[in-house]
């Protein structure tokens, strides 16, 4: 009996005829021939070892859904769980614009697909550009770390010399795209990355070691605050003060769901800010969340050297009339391929339209009114775990919604007291002991605008159990 040709129901062009009309009309006799330029024993020719396809749709549906019941949620447990992912509310007006086909399915736009898309980024620029204190604003990219990395390439290009300076308070995921973006320091064109110590006390950046460490190699200085532990990095006008009489730039690492209550880095004269959109508008998505922008001041020296697509609003060539487009698209690897400034690849501008639509709900009182319930809820929890035997907050200096818990003088490690908590339903604090064990056992615990007064108490009842 001849045996059936298997056809996939999810795989597009398996139907033998349509295969045979492809590969004639590009001259092929067999996909293999696709693969020629591959040599003979670089290939594998056996079949691989995975399940047999599952053709039934019901059949499908119920085993994904099998594998997706085995994941824990921030919705099954309680969450304090930060560190550049952040759980805050996304208001539904949100989600219902952000998947509207007509921004969800449009890959990336242009002046003769999506006219409104261009709007959309536009207004998304004018709100961030409020919110930063400052003029520009690009189109994102993967996420905060890649921001930061492309941001330093930037002053690397504009001031010709090829050293940053960066916190070592710093997040090391974050650290490693920075690192892999300025390329090992053997290359002729690599941007060495050099630490600045922290105090101890208040986890601030060194001032007198940065003053040791900068030089005239200095392209720029980045800081962030919140720090990656949680402190407010109130030294940004004396960061880049110190930047400046040395002919660097300054570049701030920002949360923007922060700015309502705190200065914005333009303000005290930051020349490139960056950051994560997450926090304004966008789901933890396992990773899928993340929007990392890059800011500055309206000069051309700074336009000219981002990388990123940026929006405006620009005249056209009929007099009085204006139009929503992209601005210098040369600068680009889109526009210059290989003769572009960085090369980048597909950006996150879907969350653009998720960031516009969460700050034009908020406005400035709701931005001002958030931040304020945020670092209430912050400060009440660190209060009540300060009340628990060998249990103290790290740092003196203020903090938004991460800080340091301290439970060294418990005798339990971070561990021992996460691995008790999951067995309450509660994802405790990260573990910092590993990346930072000059702090000892400590965790970064995360509170923000979702948490509730019940919801800090039974981390505290449970905690004291798990302490015992």
């Amino acid at each position: 009996m001849e045996k059936k040709t298997f056809i996939h129901p999810y795989i597009p062009n398996s139907v033998p005829e349509i295969k045979a009309a492809m590969l004639k009309e590009v001259g092929l006799k067999s996909v293999y021939d696709v693969y020629n330029e591959i040599p003979e024993q670089l290939r594998f020719k056996d079949k691989l070892d995975i399940p047999e396809a599952i053709t039934s749709e019901y059949a499908l549906k119920r085993h994904v859904e099998e594998i997706l019941e085995k994941n824990v949620t921030c919705r099954e447990y309680l969450n304090f769980l930060g560190a550049g992912c952040w759980q805050h509310y996304v208001p539904a007006v949100v989600d219902e614009i952000v998947n509207r086909s007509e921004f969800l399915t449009a890959y990336c736009g242009a002046g003769y697909s999506d006219i409104g898309k261009y709007q959309a980024r536009f207004e998304f620029n004018s709100l961030m550009g409020e919110l930063l204190d400052i003029d520009a604003v690009s189109n994102p990219i993967y996420d905060w770390g890649d921001a930061a990395g492309r941001a330093i390439r930037m002053a690397s290009r504009i001031t010709g010399r090829n050293e940053v300076l960066v916190p070592k308070i710093i997040d090391p995921d974050r650290l490693a795209e920075i690192r892999q973006l300025c390329q090992p320091e053997e290359m002729s064109n690599a941007i060495a990355v050099r630490l600045v110590d922290y105090d101890p006390e208040t986890g601030l950046m060194d001032l007198n070691d940065l003053t040791k460490k900068i030089s005239n190699k200095t392209a720029a200085v980045y800081f962030e605050t919140p720090s990656y532990l949680g402190t407010i990095e109130d030294q940004g006008k004396e960061i880049t003060d110190i930047a400046h009489k040395i002919g660097a730039l300054s570049i701030a690492g920002v949360d923007p769901i922060t700015l309502g209550v705190l200065t914005p880095p333009g303000s005290y004269g930051t020349d490139l800010i960056v950051g994560d959109l997450q926090s304004i508008g966008v789901h933890m998505l396992a990773g899928g969340g993340q929007s990392g922008f890059i800011a500055f001041r309206d000069e051309e020296v700074y336009i000219a050297e981002c990388p990123l697509e940026i929006y405006s609003i620009m005249e056209t060539v009929e007099e009085g009339e204006l139009a929503f487009a992209e601005v210098r698209s040369d600068r680009t690897s889109y526009g210059s391929r290989d003769k572009g400034k960085d090369w980048v690849g597909t950006a996150s501008g879907l969350w653009t339209i998720a960031g516009a639509v969460y700050l034009t709900l908020m406005g400035p009182e709701g931005m001002r009114e958030i931040g304020e319930v945020i670092v209430k809820n912050a400060k009440y929890t660190q209060n009540r775990l300060s009340e628990m035997a060998g249990v103290s907050i790290k740092f003196s200096q203020p903090n938004f919604k991460e800080f340091m818990v301290d439970f060294s003088g418990t005798g339990k490690s971070v561990a021992e007291i996460n691995r008790g908590l999951l067995k309450r339903k509660v994802f405790g604090g990260k573990d910092i002991s590993g990346e930072y064990p000059e702090l000892g056992q400590c965790a970064l615990f995360c509170v923000t605008e979702i948490h509730t007064k019940d919801d800090i108490d039974k981390l505290c009842v449970d905690l004291k159990e798990v302490l015992q």
